[in-house]
């Protein structure tokens, strides 16, 4: 089986550290892994996205154009990427920051409050970590449990006092994801 996911948002918002973490997560699992980063032109707030391919096989290749499960935290990536969703797939959308819901009728589109949880319990930044969760747990591309226990691996060392916070907001992505796909 094999993964192809995208994940977009503007710099700043942690989809890097969403996508290092899954890779992470699946390699940990004993999974075959690419990890690839895109940032746009601009200095700060400008676009970012990565590609994260989880398979059993060795991967062929970093680029996901057909992302089987994307998760995007802000509208300008809904809107860009949204149509690059395989059929059958699963999009994860923040609806805390995206105000027009994906059109698609032929995805999963799980729309979840990651950026009104994180700013609810005093940590804007662990938003990406709610979305993360919520496609884990609707893809089964990893464990909850694998996220978790690389967490402390990933997250910088200046930030490492957050990661009780991470692991609430993975588990509370999940717990969305799977009251969304009842």
């Amino acid at each position: 089986m094999e993964h192809q996911i995208l994940i977009a948002g503007f710099g700043g918002q942690g989809v890097m550290l969403a996508g290092v973490l899954l890779a992470q997560a699946a390699m940990d699992e004993g999974r075959e892994v690419s990890w690839a980063p895109s940032y746009g032109p601009e200095m700060r707030g400008g676009t970012a996205h990565c590609s994260v391919v989880i398979a059993d096989e060795p991967v062929a290749s970093p680029v996901v154009t057909r992302p089987t499960g994307l998760i995007v935290l802000n509208g300008p990536s809904l809107e860009r990427f949204e149509s690059t969703v395989v059929p059958g797939g699963v999009l994860v959308a923040n609806v805390s920051l995206i105000p027009v819901p994906p059109r698609r009728t032929d995805i999963r589109v799980l729309m979840v409050p990651a950026s009104e949880w994180a700013s609810a319990h005093g940590a804007p930044a662990v938003a990406n970590m709610v979305a993360l969760g919520a496609l884990a747990a609707a893809t089964g591309a990893v464990s909850l449990e694998s996220l978790q226990r690389a967490l402390p691996t990933v997250v910088h060392p200046r930030h490492q006092h957050l990661l009780p916070l991470n692991r609430q907001a993975l588990e509370e992505g999940s717990r969305l994801a799977a009251l969304a796909l009842r």
